[in-house]
């Protein structure tokens, strides 16, 4: 009798594909992983953008620096840290989705909203060259006034657009928020879709 192997849910099968997309900087890659570790130690069903950006604040200084410092970013670390409180606890009972893009459900273990954000991270960067960097992730989040990431921004006192310009001007990808937002509402069927993509 051969011994019992547990099997991966769809749910891992699908973050383990994502983690290991090779469109994705291997920074990037370990920012996807520790979203989904703090994902499954808070004990919540999907990663959401507000656990990548908890994660891209932690381990990738380049979008920390666009974010900000001082008592701004110290206060949205504190929001994110404390996430099993106070809004963190209605997200529990909902999904993160955006009237900007279809529910996304060939993701599992993303939230549609992240799953959107990831696949168009993935576009920003191939237009310039790719791989997607944690800014490319970031630039992605911002644009959506529905994502939890942004609330949590807002909360903190950072405003979103603010975030989103200095992204425009932070290296040689200038794509503007206006056309990246048109962009989202244009092409929500191929985003769904991904192509190749295991998102």
């Amino acid at each position: 009798m051969q011994p019992r192997i547990p099997r991966q849910s769809a749910h891992e099968q699908g973050i383990h594909r994502v983690e290991n997309d090779a469109r994705l900087s291997a920074e990037l890659a370990s920012a996807v992983t520790g979203a989904r570790r703090r994902a499954v130690r808070d004990g919540d069903r999907q990663i959401d953008t507000a656990h990548l950006l908890h994660s891209l604040l932690e381990t990738d200084p380049e979008a920390r620096a666009v974010v900000g410092d001082g008592p701004q970013i110290a206060r949205l670390l504190g929001y994110l840290v404390q996430r099993s409180i106070g809004y963190g606890l209605r997200w529990q009972s909902g999904v993160e989705d955006s009237g900007a893009v279809p529910v996304v459900t060939e993701t599992a273990g993303f939230s549609p909203l992240a799953a959107a954000s990831m696949e168009y991270a993935c576009e920003r960067a191939a237009r310039h060259g790719g791989p997607a960097r944690g800014v490319d992730l970031l630039a992605a989040i911002v644009v959506d006034s529905q994502a939890r990431a942004v609330e949590v921004l807002h909360r903190a006192g950072i405003d979103s657009h603010e975030v989103l310009a200095r992204l425009d001007g932070w290296s040689d990808r200038p794509q503007g928020r206006a056309d990246w937002h048109q962009e989202r509402v244009d092409r929500p069927q191929e985003c769904a879709r991904g192509g190749e993509s295991a998102y």
